[in-house]
């Protein structure tokens, strides 16, 4: 097949290197710190519940709990996150399931474990999606406790409504929201590092938390109690996944620039005025959070905590999108519908299965749990055991795409397990408190996701078996006396350099092919976008027969159309007015000879495969000139 470079549409450059501008650095706001950056919410509150006493903690608990969040910032989040994972960019995209791609290839390539690894982290990351607005925007609301209990009894049934509201606002997209999400978020990290200031004056004494001392001996003293705090300590940290996951939207420099200038500063300051309130003003009930404000200023950072969680909200779904677009692309998951909600910004999809599913969740538990505090005893989980695969990932990263030496390699990422191995044995005691919900969640989308992935690969060996190499054909069309009917067939497949089975079964079975057949291929790469140089092979294999193949990254949107038009213009005698699309629509039923998929499986792939979206649906194809065939597949 001869190759022909067309440019069919325009190809984002790569933003991990973006410079540092006030407009990157407003959207890093807006998107990616919305967790990190509402964790003193709920925090501090889920630590003092555990630590009992009533909300009285004394100097040395104190200094000790503050440090312990201090070091796990540094170590987790400015130096894992910033300066280790945020390098391991896949031509400029970021997130564990790009992570699993850079290490160990397409499907399962040649390291199987790493590849299962990355998988369950990035099913993981959608348990972590259906907590996080519950407990964010919960933990928002609550603070109307701190000025009066009579409101109480609405926190909840408010939280809910914010929450359906949230969601069924996504098919509209967030392009319109997304001008003021940047200034919200940064009139959020100034006003908690203002109130973070004024706690710090009322006991001065906190700002020697920096010293890890004060950590160690926290822990010794405290013993099983101290170990079981640190599941806490690490809700502070659980937006850290962020950073890497959206650094293909904002680029490596503005994340990085606006956490160590403005988030992490925020954040630092806000947890120290905490502990100095609650050392100085022991006993006191309510969030410590909404105590550092003055009393005329409870119900302004209520509005301003409920827009911030909401955008941390926004965050959280708008990546739950994003990964399921990536996973589909990877042969990881079926496909599901998506729209595109903006003309310009690639970013804004949406998913509504995924939107619905997760808001059916988000409400359930949030009516189940009632509390942030509650539910503080189910987050934490799922973020910790993704942050641990993301270590063991990044481990294989350094010695084998950096060249990095064992030992080096070794030490580094000893380091960084050795956080995350603790923080995730002290996350497992919360499994009984609710923790179980974001595991069981992941494994089910996890299980998905691999009998899948195991259930296409059975239909494509099948599939294979009755495919033709391109002169075979031609010879038995020959031999046969296939008539060539007038008209343009246009063939959907997952095959290269061979005839899809579809085209062999009809001329097969009709006795005749129409004049113009073309074999359309789209190959999914392992990079996010495809160079458009690249994007489109073709060549006319024998007269009457083309093979044309579509390169794309796997986050992007296929657009079919616009590459036959392009491909016409290069010779491909292709009528888009009458061209028919043809594509299969398979039923699989089991095989009890089946030795591809477990018995349970085949129903869940049977199922999956029954309801995926069509083609039509996917690739932008007229539906007048389309035609499914149907067609029964034993596994």
């Amino acid at each position: 097949m001869s190759d022909i470079a067309i440019t069919t549409e325009q190809n984002p450059a790569s933003t991990a290197s973006q410079p540092f501008t006030a407009t990157a650095a407003l959207a890093a706001l807006g998107i990616v710190y919305g967790d990190l950056g509402t964790s003193p919410l709920y925090t501090l509150p889920a630590i003092v519940d555990g630590l009992g006493g009533h909300g009285r903690v004394s100097p040395g608990t104190g200094l000790g709990v503050l440090s312990l969040i201090f070091w796990a910032l540094i170590i987790t989040v400015s130096v894992k996150y910033c300066l280790f994972v945020m390098r391991a960019d896949n031509h400029g995209e970021g997130g564990i399931l790009a992570l699993m791609s850079l290490v160990a290839g397409r499907g399962y390539g040649r390291a199987p474990a790493l590849v299962m690894m990355g998988l369950f982290g990035a099913a993981l990351i959608y348990g972590d999606g259906i907590i996080t607005p519950a407990i964010s925007v919960l933990s928002a609301l609550e603070g109307v406790n701190v000025a009066s209990s009579a409101l109480t009894p609405y926190v909840m049934p408010l939280a809910v409504v914010i929450l359906v509201a949230l969601f069924a606002a996504q098919n509209r997209g967030t392009a319109r929201l997304g001008a003021v999400l940047g200034p919200v978020m940064l009139v959020w990290f100034l006003v908690i590092a203002a109130l973070g200031v004024g706690g710090i004056f009322r006991h001065p004494g906190v700002l020697v938390a920096v010293d890890p001392t004060h950590a160690f001996r926290f822990l010794a003293r405290n013993g099983w109690q101290g170990f079981a705090i640190l599941g806490s300590v690490f809700l502070a940290i659980t937006g850290g996944e962020a950073l890497y996951a959206d650094m293909g939207n904002i680029g490596r420099n503005p994340i990085r620039i606006t956490w160590y200038g403005v988030v992490l500063p925020a954040l630092l300051l806000n947890y120290a005025g905490q502990i100095g309130l609650l050392i100085a003003e022991p006993g006191q009930s309510g969030s410590p959070f909404f105590r550092l404000a003055p009393d005329w200023a409870i119900y302004p950072m209520v509005l301003l905590a409920t827009a911030a969680t909401i955008i941390a909200s926004q965050a959280i779904i708008t990546g739950a999108f994003s990964l399921t677009r990536q996973a589909m692309q990877l042969g990881w998951f079926p496909n599901f519908n998506i729209r595109q909600t903006s003309d310009t910004e690639y970013g804004q999809i949406y998913v509504p299965f995924v939107n619905w599913v997760m808001m059916l969740l988000t409400v359930l538990l949030t009516v189940a749990f009632g509390s942030s505090d509650r539910l503080s005893g189910a987050y934490g989980t799922a973020v910790s055991t993704t942050m641990m695969l993301t270590t063991t990932l990044l481990y294989h990263l350094m010695r084998e795409r950096w060249n990095w030496p064992m030992w080096l390699a070794l030490t580094t990422s000893g380091i960084f397990l050795f956080v995350d191995l603790v923080f995730f044995s002290a996350n497992l005691l919360k499994i009984a408190d609710g923790g179980w919900v974001p595991l069981a969640f992941g494994l089910i989308v996890f299980i998905i996701m691999t009998t899948w992935h195991a259930g296409l690969a059975a239909v494509r060996d099948q599939q294979m078996a009755i495919a033709m190499k391109p002169q075979q054909f031609r010879a038995w069309l020959r031999r046969r006396k296939v008539a060539r009917v007038p008209g343009t067939a246009i063939f959907l497949s997952r095959m290269t350099e061979l005839v899809p089975p579809q085209i062999v079964q009809q001329a097969q079975q009709l006795g005749s092919l129409p004049e113009t057949v073309i074999a359309l291929t789209m190959a999914f790469e392992d990079i996010p976008r495809v160079d458009p140089s690249k994007r489109l092979e073709l060549g006319e294999v024998f007269p009457g027969f083309w093979e044309i193949t579509v390169h794309y990254g796997f986050i992007e949107v296929p657009n079919l159309p616009a590459v036959l038009r392009s491909a016409k213009l290069h010779g491909c005698p292709v009528d888009l007015g009458k061209a028919v699309y043809f594509s299969t629509r398979d039923r699989v039923i089991r095989d009890r000879k089946n030795r591809h998929l477990w018995a349970w499986q085949v129903p869940i792939f049977s199922f999956l495969f029954r309801n995926s979206v069509r083609a039509v649906d996917i690739f932008n194809l007229p539906p007048q000139n389309f035609v499914e065939v149907s067609r029964q597949i034993e596994l």
